[in-house]
C-alpha cells in the first residue's frame, strides 16, 4: 500500500509539472533555450534581412472624393457613361447603391479618358495595365473602396470613396489620380450641364422676353420721373396739401396779430397826440427822414426773409437764427433814429424834456409796434402769395397721378413675373442638380509612399519578431519538453533525499590539484599511477555529499555502496571519483569497482588497462587472491575495472561468486564504491543492487525526464535507495532551488 501510494503521489506531482510552465523559472528557461533563442532570432532576421533586399519598393497615391445625390421620386439619372453590365440605379430607391458608384467610377471610358491625359509622360500605358486585367497584375492598381457615408435628414446620400493607385513610381502613380481627378470632375460638370440645358429649356426661352417687359416699364417710369421730376406724386400731392393747409393756418395766425398790432399802433398813435404838442411835428420829421424810411425798409424785407425761412425751417435753423439777430439790430437803429429825430427841433438839438408831457418808453412802444406791424404785413403777403402757388400746383397733380398710376402696376407686375421665374429657375435647377452626382475631392493626390515591402518595416519586424518567436519556440519546447532541470523537481517527483548538487565537472584534467596524502605502503610509485591520481576531480560540494552519506549510515555503517542512475551519460563515475577522492582525504581506504560490464568507461578515465578485473575475478572461482586483479592509483585507493566484456553479464552478476566477492571486499576495505549500469535498459544495475548495502542514484539536469526518474525510482524502491545527486547543476538552478 505504501508503494502504491508514492507511486501516485509521482504520478500526481508528475502530471501537475509538465502541465505548464512556470513562471518563476522563466529566466532559468530562457537561460537554458538561449541557443534555441539566439537561432530562431537569426533565421528570422536573416529571412527579414533578404526580404529587405530584395523586395521591390511599390508606392501608393491615394484621394478622396465625396459623391452627392438628392434623388426624388420619377426622376432618373440620364447619359452616365458606363459599360453594358453597369446601370444606375433608378431614382424611386432614394439611396444610391455604393457598388454602381463604385463601377461607374472604374469605368472604361472614364479610365479611358485618364490614360490620354497621361498617356504623353508614359506612352506605354494602357487601360489594362490600370484596371489589372494583364497578367502580370494579380490585383488591380487602381481601386475605389467606400470609407463612409449616410443619410441626412433631407434624404440626401453621401458617400466618401477612396481612390488609390499602386505602382513601382512615385510620380506616376500620382501624375494618374490627377488626370482622373480631372477627369471626374469634368464629367461631373458636364452631366449637371446636360441635366440643367434639358429641363430649364422653358425657362431659358421665356426670360429673356421677361427681362425686355421689364427693362421698357423701368424706361418708361424713368422718362415720367424725370420729366416731371416726382418721384410719385401721390406722396408728392399729401405733402404739399400738409403744406397748404399749414401756410393757411399761419396766415390766419398772421392776419389775427396784424390785426392786434394795427389796433395797438392806433391807440399808441392817440395816447402820444394827446400827450404831446408836437406830434404832428415828430410825424412830419419822421416822415421826411430819408434813414428812417431806409430802416423801415430793410426792417420789412427782413420780415418777409424770415418769413419765407419760417416756411422752411424751425426758428434753431442757422439762417433762421441770423434773420433774427439782423432784424433786431435794425430795430435799435431804428430806435435811435427816432430818438434823434424827436430830440431836435429845425435842425437844433432838443433836450429830453423839450417833447412836452411824452412819455420816453411810450415813444419805444410805439416804434417797436410799428415795426411789428411792417413784419406782419410782410408776412401776411408772403403767406398769400405761397398759398396761390401751392393751390396752382395741386392743379397739375391729378392727371400726374393717374399717369403714374398707369405706369407702375405695369413695372410692378413685370418685376414679379421676373422674379417668379427666376425663383423657378434656381428651384428647378437646383432640383435637377440633386437628382443626379455631385463629385467633390476632398483629398487632392499626393506623391506615392510606401504601403508594401518597406525595408525599414522589414527590418524592424524581423528585429523585434525573431527573438519573441525564439522565446516562443523556447516556450513551446519547454512545455513540451519532460526533462528535469532543478534539484528540487527530483525531490518532488521522489520523495527522496538530494545528498547534494554539483556542477559539470571534467572527466579528467591537467589543471587538478594533486591529492594531499603521502604516497606510504607495500606499494611502489610509478608515472601511470601519479597520472592516475591527478584525474581525480576535487570539489567542495563533493566533500559535503560524502559527508551526507557518512551521516545518513549512522548508526548501522554500510561498508559497499553502488552508484546508478536511470540513463547512460549522466556522470556517475565521474562522481564516484570525486567520492573517492573525498573518502581518501579522510583517511579510508577505498575500492572503486566498475560493474558496468557491457561499457566501461572508469579504466578509459584513469588510463589504466581493462585486460583484466572484475569479469575475469569473477570467472576466476578457484582463487581468492583478487589483488592480482586489482589496480593501485594510490596508498588508499584500489581500482577494479571491469576487464573484458563476457557473453553473459546477468549469469555472472547474479552469481553467487558476486555476492562473496562484495563481502569479502567489505571485510579488506574501509569502503567500496561500485560504478553499475543504468537501471533502465538492462537488469545488470537491479542484480548488483541486491548485493550492496546502500544505492544511491546520480541524475544529470537536463537529461533524464520526469516518466524515466520515476521508472527507476520504482524499480529501486523496495531496495536501500537512500538518496538523489543532482549532477551538473547550472548556478540558477542552484538559485531557484534554495
Amino acid at each position: 500500500m505504501a508503494k502504491i501510494s508514492l507511486n501516485q503521489e509521482q504520478q500526481v506531482t508528475t502530471t501537475s509539472a509538465q502541465g505548464a510552465v512556470d513562471i518563476r523559472q522563466l529566466s532559468t528557461i530562457l537561460l537554458r533555450r538561449r541557443f534555441l533563442i539566439l537561432g530562431v532570432s537569426c533565421v528570422v532576421m536573416s529571412s527579414a534581412s533578404l526580404l529587405a533586399v530584395l523586395a521591390k519598393p511599390t508606392y501608393q497615391s491615394s484621394m478622396q472624393i465625396l459623391v452627392n445625390s438628392n434623388l426624388s421620386q420619377g426622376t432618373q439619372s440620364n447619359n452616365i457613361p458606363v459599360e453594358a453590365d453597369t446601370q444606375v440605379t433608378n431614382s424611386n430607391y432614394q439611396v444610391v447603391d455604393s457598388t454602381t458608384q463604385m463601377k461607374l467610377m472604374l469605368s472604361s471610358k472614364l479610365l479611358q479618358k485618364a490614360v490620354d491625359l497621361v498617356h504623353s509622360d508614359y506612352p506605354d500605358i494602357t487601360l489594362a495595365d490600370i484596371n489589372g486585367q494583364t497578367k502580370q497584375n494579380k490585383k488591380a492598381p487602381l481601386e475605389v473602396t467606400p470609407e463612409e457615408g449616410g443619410i441626412g435628414a433631407n434624404k440626401v446620400f453621401s458617400q466618401v470613396f477612396k481612390v488609390s493607385f499602386n505602382d513601382e513610381d512615385p510620380v506616376k502613380a500620382q501624375k494618374l489620380l490627377q488626370a482622373l481627378q480631372k477627369v471626374y470632375q469634368n464629367y461631373n460638370k458636364e452631366q449637371q450641364k446636360e441635366r440643367l440645358n434639358h429641363g430649364l429649356a422653358f425657362v431659358n426661352a421665356r426670360l429673356p422676353e421677361i427681362k425686355k417687359e421689364v427693362s421698357k416699364a423701368d424706361k418708361n417710369l424713368e422718362q415720367f420721373r424725370k420729366k416731371h421730376k416726382l418721384l410719385n406724386p401721390e406722396v408728392q400731392s399729401k405733402i404739399l396739401l400738409e403744406s397748404l393747409a399749414d401756410i393757411q393756418n399761419q396766415l390766419q395766425t398772421t392776419r389775427a396779430n396784424l390785426q392786434d398790432a394795427n389796433a395797438r399802433y392806433d391807440n399808441l398813435e392817440q395816447q402820444i397826440a394827446s400827450s404831446s404838442q408836437q406830434t404832428e411835428l415828430i410825424s412830419s420829421r419822421l416822415n421826411q427822414s430819408s434813414r428812417y424810411q431806409t430802416l423801415l425798409s430793410e426792417i420789412q424785407n427782413t420780415e418777409l426773409a424770415l418769413a419765407k425761412e419760417r416756411l422752411r425751417y424751425t426758428d434753431d435753423y442757422p439762417s433762421v437764427q441770423k434773420l433774427k439777430q439782423q432784424r433786431q439790430s435794425q430795430l435799435s437803429l431804428l430806435r435811435q433814429e427816432v430818438k434823434s429825430i424827436t430830440n431836435s427841433s429845425k435842425g437844433e438839438p432838443l433836450s429830453k424834456g423839450q417833447i412836452i408831457g411824452v412819455d420816453p418808453t411810450l415813444i419805444d412802444e410805439f416804434i417797436l409796434v410799428q415795426t411789428t406791424v411792417l413784419g406782419l404785413t410782410a408776412n401776411e403777403k408772403n403767406l398769400a402769395e405761397s398759398e396761390q402757388r401751392l393751390r396752382s400746383e395741386l392743379n397739375k397733380y391729378p392727371s400726374l397721378i393717374a399717369e403714374y398710376n398707369r405706369l407702375l402696376p405695369k413695372v410692378e407686375t413685370s418685376h414679379k413675373t421676373l422674379e417668379q421665374l427666376l425663383q423657378v429657375q434656381q428651384s428647378l435647377g437646383l432640383k435637377i442638380a440633386q437628382e443626379g452626382y455631385t463629385w467633390q475631392v476632398l483629398t487632392e493626390p499626393a506623391l506615392g509612399t510606401y504601403i508594401e515591402n518597406n525595408r525599414l518595416f522589414l527590418l524592424v519586424g524581423g528585429t523585434l519578431i525573431g527573438p519573441i518567436l525564439g522565446i516562443l519556440a523556447a516556450l513551446i519546447l519547454e512545455k513540451f519538453n519532460d526533462a528535469i532541470y532543478c534539484a528540487g523537481d527530483l525531490k518532488k517527483l521522489t520523495n527522496l533525499r538530494i545528498l547534494g548538487s554539483v556542477p559539470k565537472l571534467p572527466s579528467h584534467s591537467a589543471k587538478k590539484r594533486w591529492l594531499g596524502l603521502s604516497w606510504k605502503g607495500r606499494r611502489r610509485s610509478n608515472d601511470s599511477v601519479i597520472e592516475a591520481t591527478t584525474r581525480l576531480p576535487v570539489h567542495e560540494n563533493l566533500d559535503m555529499i560524502y559527508q551526507n552519506i557518512q551521516i545518513l549510515k549512522y548508526p548501522l555503517p554500510f561498508k559497499s555502496l553502488m552508484f546508478t542512475s536511470a540513463l547512460p551519460g549522466e556522470g556517475k563515475t565521474t562522481l564516484v571519483l570525486g567520492l573517492v577522492a573525498s573518502a581518501t582525504r579522510m583517511h579510508r581506504r577505498v575500492l572503486v569497482i566498475d560493474a558496468n560490464l557491457h561499457n566501461p568507461s572508469l579504466h578509459k578515465i584513469l588510463g589504466l588497462s581493462n585486460d583484466w578485473g572484475l569479469s575475469l575475478l569473477l570467472v576466476d572461482e578457484t582463487t581468492t587472491h583478487f589483488q592480482d586483479y586489482i589496480q593501485p592509483i594510490h596508498p588508499s585507493i584500489d581500482i577494479l575495472t571491469a576487464g573484458p566484456e563476457p557473453e553473459d553479464t546477468v549469469k555472472l552478476l547474479s552469481s553467487q561468486r558476486m555476492k562473496e566477492l562484495i563481502e569479502l571486499f567489505e571485510q579488506s576495505y574501509d569502503l567500496v564504491l561500485i560504478d553499475a549500469p543504468p537501471i533502465l535498459g538492462m537488469v545488470d544495475a537491479r542484480i548488483v543492487a541486491s548485493f550492496c548495502n546502500a544505492i544511491v542514484m546520480v541524475e544529470r539536469m537536463g537529461k533524464v525526464t520526469r516518466t524515466e526518474l520515476t521508472q527507476a525510482t520504482e524499480i529501486l524502491s523496495q531496495l536501500n535507495l537512500i538518496g538523489i545527486i543532482a549532477n551538473e547543476v547550472s548556478n540558477s538552478q542552484k538559485v531557484l532551488a534554495s
